[in-house]
């Protein structure tokens, strides 16, 4: 650790140390623990607070970056800024990962029947309208044996995944199967409302009819809005982000099995969301029930 060259320089010319640190209000205790290379308590604290952070980073998988670790931080009682938290990550070569480009799969039928959009872009989370309003949306995943497509239907009030289904093609029966599953995991006891783009798929009479004997209410977003479909565009952003990464995975049941992890075992568990003030979907929920 390097010396103010002036004291160093009065200290071999065999002039008064004591007199050069008053001159630049520098401590004498201060300027022989630089000279003895001993870390002052601010350098102690952040060695420790790295190392907790790079505990934090590992445990997301290398997806945090300086917000959701400083909220974390911020919940578990340690004192300190996201600036320093940032800083620190800078220090260790850390960073969150962030999110690509999603690419449109959606093609609308002209001829579909009329529906009304029910959410109007509202996207706020309420826990206490849980398995009242869900969105879905189609997304695709490389893979060596081809694409695999991904339907998912998330409830707007908690943003957690309720139902989701996979295969090699993109025809209804992929996001029938999705909002099946989210059926029968929820149960829901009250209307459900679900909001979905355009897409052939989303508006066949075939989806229609499950979604009447299901008690689903169908909604649907103006044709090239994605922001109408905003929640539902974010997780697959997400999903893409911190799941995918340079090279596509070797089977389709390699990626399934990755987003069956991704999605049961940490997405709707663990990840801290900004939305639900830095807690994850589970936790949203549990805490309402409380």
């Amino acid at each position: 650790m390097k010396v103010h060259p002036f004291i160093e320089a009065e200290k071999q010319g065999g002039h008064n140390v004591k007199r050069a640190c008053e001159l630049l209000e520098v401590s004498r205790s201060a300027f022989y623990a630089r000279r003895q290379a001993i870390a002052g308590p601010r350098a102690v604290r952040d060695a420790h607070l790295a190392e907790r952070i790079a505990e934090v980073h590992r445990h997301s998988r290398g997806i945090y970056g300086a917000p959701r670790i400083h909220a974390l931080l911020q919940r578990e009682g340690t004192g300190c800024g996201r600036r320093r938290v940032a800083r620190l990550m800078r220090a260790a070569g850390l960073q969150g990962r962030h999110r690509r480009r999603r690419q449109q799969t959606t093609v609308a039928d002209p001829q579909a029947a009329l529906r009304p959009d029910l959410i109007g872009r509202d996207f706020r989370p309420d826990a206490a309208a849980l398995d009242t309003r869900w969105c879905g949306d189609i997304t695709y995943l490389p893979t060596e044996e081809g694409w695999l497509y991904l339907a998912m239907v998330i409830d707007i009030a908690s943003r957690r995944v309720v139902g989701w289904a996979t295969a090699d093609h993109l025809r209804t029966e992929l996001v029938a199967d999705a909002l099946e599953a989210a059926c029968r995991r929820r149960r829901p006891v009250r209307e459900v409302i679900f909001h979905s783009d355009r897409g052939c798929q989303y508006t066949s009479g075939a989806f229609a009819e499950l979604a009447e004997r299901l008690g689903v209410r169908l909604s649907v977003g103006r044709t090239g809005q994605c922001w109408d479909n905003a929640l539902a565009e974010s997780f697959f952003a997400t999903l893409k982000g911190e799941l995918l990464g340079d090279r596509p995975w070797p089977s389709r049941a390699a990626a399934r099995s990755a987003v069956f992890e991704f999605i049961e075992g940490w997405y709707n568990l663990h990840r801290l969301h900004s939305s639900l003030g830095y807690v994850s979907p589970a936790a949203y929920e549990a805490a309402f029930a409380a």
